[in-house]
C-alpha cells in the first residue's frame, strides 16, 4: 500500500507560533482581568478557535464571549504575523521537498484566516492541496476530525497518509486519524511521554524531513 499524501501540521512544525500564542492570549487574559494558569498553555495547545476561546471566556476571564475574544485575539495575532513571521529553519525546504515527493496536505488548529496568512507569506499555499481548520470540523486535536477531514478532501485513505506533528494532542490526533506519524518536538513544548510513544519516528529537525527518511518510516509502519 503506497504511500498517497503527506499532512503537516502548522503551528510548532512550519512556525514558532506557540510562543507568540501565549504571549497574545495571556496579555489578553492579564487585560481583562482574568488569571493565566501555569497548565494553561498546554492545555490550549491543539484545541479549535470555539474550544481555546471558549475556555478563556468561561475559565479564566468571565464577563465576555467566546465570540469577542476569538475576534480579539486572532487580531491580534494577524497584526503579529504581519510584522514578523516566526518560521522555522528549514520550513520551506521541508515543504518543498516533500511536495516534489508527495501531494500535501495541512491540519491546523489555527483559525483559517491565519493558515491562509501564514502560507501566502511563505510563499508556499500553492503547495498544499488540502488545508483545513479545526474551526471548520466538530472537534479540535486530540480529536482526529481535522486529519479525517484532509483525507476526506484529498480522496485518500487516512492510513495511506503521513503526518508531521510537534505537540502530544497533535501526535494524538494523528495517530487517532490511523496515519502514520513523525514527531519533530519543539524543545519549548515537548510532548508528553505517551503521545510521543506514538509516533513512528522522530526527528531532531526540518533538515531530517526528506523522501528517503519518509519512505522508510512509511515501510515501518505499513508492516506493523
Amino acid at each position: 500500500m503506497p504511500l498517497q499524501a503527506i499532512v503537516f501540521d502548522l503551528d510548532g512544525v512550519l512556525i514558532d507560533s506557540e510562543p507568540v500564542w501565549e504571549e497574545v492570549r495571556r496579555a489578553y487574559v492579564d487585560e481583562r482581568g482574568g488569571r493565566w494558569l501555569p497548565d494553561t498553555q498546554e492545555r490550549l495547545m491543539g484545541m479549535s478557535t470555539a474550544e481555546w476561546a471558549g475556555h478563556l471566556a468561561s475559565d479564566l476571564i468571565g464577563g465576555v464571549t467566546a465570540e469577542e475574544v476569538a475576534y480579539e485575539v486572532i487580531d491580534r495575532m494577524s497584526q503579529r504575523y504581519a510584522r514578523d513571521l516566526p518560521l522555522l529553519p528549514g520550513a520551506r525546504e521541508a515543504v518543498r521537498r516533500m511536495a516534489d515527493h508527495r501531494p500535501l496536505g495541512l491540519s491546523s488548529s489555527s483559525p483559517r484566516a491565519l493558515i491562509d496568512l501564514v502560507l501566502a507569506r511563505l510563499g508556499l499555499d500553492a503547495l498544499f492541496r488540502v488545508t483545513v481548520s479545526t474551526e471548520e470540523v466538530e472537534s479540535g486535536k486530540p480529536a482526529p476530525d481535522g486529519y479525517l477531514a484532509v483525507a476526506a478532501q484529498m480522496e485518500v485513505a487516512p492510513e495511506q497518509c503521513l503526518a508531521i506533528e510537534d505537540s502530544a494532542n497533535g501526535l494524538r490526533s494523528a495517530h487517532a486519524a490511523g496515519m502514520a506519524v513523525i514527531a519533530v518536538p519543539r524543545p519549548a513544548h515537548p510532548p508528553a511521554e505517551d503521545a510521543l510513544a506514538l509516533a513512528d519516528h522522530m526527528a531532531d529537525n526540518l533538515d531530517e524531513l526528506t523522501a528517503e527518511l519518509v519512505e522508510r518510516v512509511w515501510s515501518v509502519a505499513a508492516r506493523s
